[in-house]
């Protein structure tokens, strides 16, 4: 097998004050010499943040037969972890997951988790009739049934003309 040599670029040794600044200021370059291994830092705490806090669980939506149907998918999710509030134009799903799963064997030990909370705003065909809004948990999915008034849609063919734009 041929060797492969890894090398780690030299930088720089010299003190900041020594240092050519990439772009001139006239209260010194201090602020630029330093900037990008800032900005990059700053970047991936903020990238893990977000992974750490925001999660949005998968959503289908759809209305057949005067049902609209919200579909959530929240594998791990129990009931208890969970809240479905229903206003006059919106459905609002929150909740959080808090899974661990552990392996043990004989020379292997694996544990993950995986926590976040989530929200859910969903708006509401008009004249849904609220009052009457169903939900279950199933095998990670939360299905939401929401009665509403059955409205065939009036279709009309529209004329296709070469070199409007």
């Amino acid at each position: 097998m041929p060797e492969l040599t890894v090398s780690k670029p030299e930088t720089s040794k010299a003190p900041v004050a020594e240092r050519k600044a990439l772009f001139p200021f006239p209260f010194g370059g201090e602020l630029f010499t330093n900037a990008f291994p800032m900005l990059r830092q700053f970047a991936e705490e903020l990238d893990r943040s977000f992974v750490k806090h925001i999660w949005a669980p998968p959503l289908e939506m759809s209305e057949k037969n005067g049902m609209f149907l919200a579909t959530l998918e929240l594998p791990g999710i129990t009931k208890d972890n969970l809240k479905v509030e229903v206003t006059e134009d919106a459905l609002i799903v929150t909740g959080e997951r808090k899974m661990e799963k552990e392996e043990k064997e004989e020379n292997l030990f694996r544990s993950e988790r995986y926590y976040g909370k989530f929200h859910r705003h969903i708006l509401l065909p008009k004249d849904a009739k609220v009052d009457e809004v169903k939900a279950e948990l199933k095998n990670g999915i939360l299905s939401i049934y929401i009665p509403v008034p059955v409205t065939k849609a009036k279709a009309r063919t529209v004329p296709v003309i070469e070199g409007l734009g």
